[in-house]
């Protein structure tokens, strides 16, 4: 502990010595000022602090520290004479500065303590809910109204699990998948129905710090509007909610004509009430379709639904019920949330996911639907094979789900956090392609980058690679693709060196292998080393029983494309369904219900066979195919040539479009032209 005089007991000497009260290694030993009343001297003689008008008495008494604040330049030497070097003498200079920090930082103090409280007032006045959690999934805030919202005392909330608070949250799945979660309807334990948005909080560095959710009690406005009775009642009780909510509220009566908004209204719309009382519903709809005419039209509540309004294309989202008074339809009420903030984020967030779409797998097994005998066993073979590094070849017909399966390999493999890259051999040209697989050294061909390019397999090293449609490798490529099997390296295009890889190579094909591998089309040795783990996706027609499941499933994503309620699928559908024999599989399931849904009416909730039209293309009859039961030809033979006759309908009812064609046969373009060419037929065809 440092002994301290302090010299001039004025202003500044006050403020010394309140920064030194504050310190725990000085002590102030004495005070001293010529006059009797000076503040400092008054301080210290409450503090029991000795005080003097002459410091000379204290020369021989033990002073570490002197803090000299008269300002007299004649006291300082004088006290610079009279005390030993061991002593520390800080002029009124320093003094003053130390005055000055001291000062600076109670302002400092001040101005933080005013900004938390700035802070805290409006986290703790908006109308939202708000609760904020850390890494560990703890609560670590929560204001007013989450507290009332979920009737539990912030006290008792602070620092616990947030499974403790709210079971059932969802919001520590944002803390895994770092996504905005926006405008999820909640139930919370106490009963209550909450609109909420999660959002993970991330530094400018990308570094995770928590998971924050706003919320906001929805139940009171729209079960008002679905239960009250009286269109007068609900005008009055709507008058007195209007002035003080911050969402905007509009009403229109049962012709589609705006009788009511509120001030909110106009702030998010930018349109006053002169401009909406009176007029059609869709007023103030700059891009999507009104709520309020939907609501007329099925009589049912409508939640959730984005669009932009008013003459600066506010992106909000609106929920809708209908005015219902003895039975009869007297109106609807709409509630509008401004998103436009977090729908920015959202658009940034899935931009920058298309920039990554080729790099990271979507799907896991979880997404494949099927319970019939022969989907189970490709799946268990498909985990199974996840777990090792060995190379996949994924056959089956086009259409029946082979990239879904290589998503969920992938997804299920220890490569999961790694690249996965997609590539559809039968898109790009033979030069294109090789290039694009092993990519180039400067000066390799003519408009080649400066410096080179990666190639695709450079880019999914440690992670996988998904080739589709492998049977359409020129054989020069296969050569290639095979020493990067057996090698595990590649070699860039022009260029010598060799580089090293360690990349999981998931193959798949609609072609017949074995065939191309008897005429010479592809290499024998690649077709043993991709089918190191074969497995086999069975076609559509052979598990028929998965189809009212993937019915369901595709009902459920189809609602969310098309904004649509479409509930299920009637039994007389099923039926049509399941005696077809689905030649185009589950990608012609999706385009049957995504077209029966598209003319369904809005107030209809089932596919019923109605909304199910010609189901594909039959196959030729026996009458148009002739086929002799009595003749020498083989099997082989036979197929070839009933093959000759399909190709030739249906080019002939395509008009000779090649690409037509090959898109309904599911063929690729480079495979119909080795068939045309095969059976004679290239000379016949139009285009």
């Amino acid at each position: 502990m440092q002994n301290v005089m302090v010299v001039g007991a004025g202003k500044g000497g006050m403020a010394i010595l309140q920064l030194v009260q504050d310190s725990i290694v000085l002590n102030v030993q004495a005070v001293i000022d010529l006059k009797a009343d000076a503040p400092g001297i008054q301080w210290a003689k409450e503090c029991g602090i000795e005080t003097s008008s002459d410091w000379r008495p204290f020369v021989n008494e033990k002073i570490d520290m002197i803090i000299e604040v008269t300002g007299n330049e004649e006291v300082y030497r004088d006290l610079r004479k009279a005390f030993s070097r061991e002593t520390v003498l800080i002029p009124t200079s320093v003094a003053r500065m130390l005055i000055k920090l001291f000062k600076d930082k109670e302002r400092l103090i001040s101005k933080i303590q005013q900004e938390t409280y700035k802070y805290n007032l409006i986290f703790n006045s908006v109308d939202d809910g708000m609760m904020v959690i850390n890494n560990d999934e703890k609560v670590i805030l929560l204001n007013h109204i989450a507290e009332k919202l979920i009737g539990i005392p912030r006290e008792e909330a602070l620092g616990k699990h947030i499974s403790t608070i709210v079971p059932k949250s969802e919001l520590p799945r944002v803390l895994r998948t770092r996504t905005i979660e926006s405008n999820r309807e909640v139930q919370l334990p106490n009963g209550l129905s909450v609109i909420s948005t999660r959002i993970p909080i991330i530094d400018k560095n990308g570094l995770l710090m928590g998971g924050f959710s706003v919320f906001k009690d929805i139940s009171q406005a729209v079960s008002m509007a679905e239960e009250i009775t009286d269109l007068k009642e609900v005008q009055t009780k709507l008058e007195a909610i209007f002035y003080c909510s911050d969402e905007a509220i509009s009403v229109v009566d049962e012709t589609g004509i705006g009788i009511m908004v509120n001030p909110a209204y106009t702030r998010i719309t930018g349109l006053s009430e002169e401009q909406v009382i009176g007029k059609p519903a869709t007023i103030d709809i700059a891009v999507g379709d009104s709520v309020h005419m939907k609501v007329l039209k099925t009589r049912r509540a409508v939640k959730g639904v984005p669009m932009l309004v008013g003459p600066h294309k506010r992106e909000v989202v609106v929920n809708g019920a209908p005015i219902i008074v003895d039975g009869k339809l007297k109106g609807s009420v709409g509630i509008i949330r401004d998103v436009s903030e977090l729908k920015n984020l959202d658009r940034e967030l899935y931009r920058a996911k298309q920039m990554i779409r080729t790099l990271e797998a979507k799907y896991s097994f979880d997404d494949i639907i099927g319970s019939s005998d022969v989907m189970k066993i490709a799946i268990e073979q498909a985990k199974l094979a996840a777990q090792t590094p060995a190379t996949i070849l994924l056959r089956g017909e086009s259409g029946t789900g082979k990239e879904l399966f290589a998503h969920a390999i992938h997804n299920a493999s220890d490569r999961k956090f790694n690249k996965f890259i997609r590539v559809n051999c039968a898109s790009l040209s033979e030069s294109l392609l090789e290039s694009e697989l092993f990519g180039y050294v400067e000066g390799a061909f003519t408009g080649a980058k400066r410096g080179g390019k990666k190639g695709l397999f450079e880019e999914a090293n440690n992670g996988s690679i998904f080739l589709d449609e492998i049977g359409e490798l020129s054989l020069n490529t296969q050569v290639k693709l095979l020493r990067v099997l057996q090698e595990n390296e590649i070699t860039r295009v022009g260029g010598t060196e060799a580089i090293s890889l360690n990349v999981r190579v998931i193959a798949a094909t609609n072609e017949n292998l074995e065939k191309a591998m008897a005429n010479g089309e592809f290499r024998e040795d690649l077709y043993y080393r991709l089918n190191q783990m074969p497995i086999f996706i069975p076609p559509l027609r052979k598990r028929k029983e998965d189809i009212n499941s993937l019915c369901i499933r595709l009902i459920e994503k189809i609602n969310g494309e098309y904004g649509r309620n479409v509930e299920g699928i009637t039994k007389s559908a099923l039926s049509r369904l399941l005696h077809y024999e689905w030649p185009g599989n589950i990608r012609e399931l999706d385009n049957i219900i995504r077209r029966a849904i598209i003319f369904m009416n809005y107030n209809e909730k089932l596919v019923d066979s109605k909304h199910i039209f010609e189901l594909g293309n039959q196959p030729p009859t026996d009458s148009e195919t002739p086929i002799d039961l009595h003749s020498e030809a083989t099997l082989s033979q036979r197929l070839e040539e009933y093959e000759k006759i399909i190709i030739r309908k249906t080019l002939e009812k395509n008009s000779g479009n090649k690409t037509k064609t090959a898109k309904e046969l599911g063929l690729s373009v480079r495979n119909l032209y080795y068939k045309l060419e095969k059976y004679n037929l290239a000379n016949n065809s139009m285009k």
